[in-house]
């Protein structure tokens, strides 16, 4: 029995949602979302809520039930309220700035590495050490937060590198030296 899987998902006012099949649609104030659902789970709106299903307690079905349910409720609050993620640059010297709608970062390397956000997500800097990743698509905001990770991850033993606001960086003594 599935927790998740069963509980039903209210449509806020302002937000409209078409199923068309297997294809949903959330139209809401901040923009639009499609997305393709499994075709074992079926997907009913009645009235203002949403109702998902499965056909039987195969473990495919069991697995897929919660998770479209959840994908369904990413996308209705998404389109309410952006998603956003915080990074945080530490290191001497290591900076971000805006160039138009284009990222770009000093982050220790001969060139200073240059990022287009994908279509639908925003970068926004407080200051130059506090980049703020926004879109209505959870999904594409943590992908590319995570890509703006790897340019330069955290280093353990300084703690320099593109770390997540809320992650914390387990630090690594140095060498002891002789005795």
């Amino acid at each position: 029995m599935s927790r998740i899987g069963n509980k039903p998902i209210n449509v806020p006012e302002g937000v409209e949602v078409k199923l068309n099949e297997n294809h949903i649609t959330v139209k809401g104030p901040k923009g639009t979302l499609e997305k393709d659902l499994h075709k074992n789970i079926t997907v009913t709106l009645e009235g203002n809520v949403i109702h998902v299903t499965r056909p039987n307690d195969e473990a495919e079905n069991r697995s897929l039930h919660g998770l479209t349910r959840t994908l369904i409720n990413n996308m209705i609050e998404g389109v309410v309220n952006e998603f956003k993620k915080e990074l945080e640059i530490n290191g001497v010297g290591y900076r971000a700035q805006k160039k138009g709608n284009q990222l770009v970062m000093n982050l220790g390397y001969s060139h200073p590495v240059e990022m287009d956000p994908p279509e639908g997500i925003t970068f926004d800097l407080a200051d130059a050490n506090h980049i703020t990743v926004k879109g209505i698509d959870k999904e594409l905001v943590g992908q590319t937060a995570a890509v703006i990770r790897t340019k330069r991850p955290p280093e353990v033993y300084r703690g320099k590198g593109i770390k997540y606001a809320t992650e914390h960086i387990r630090r690594k003594e140095g060498k002891s030296g002789k005795k």
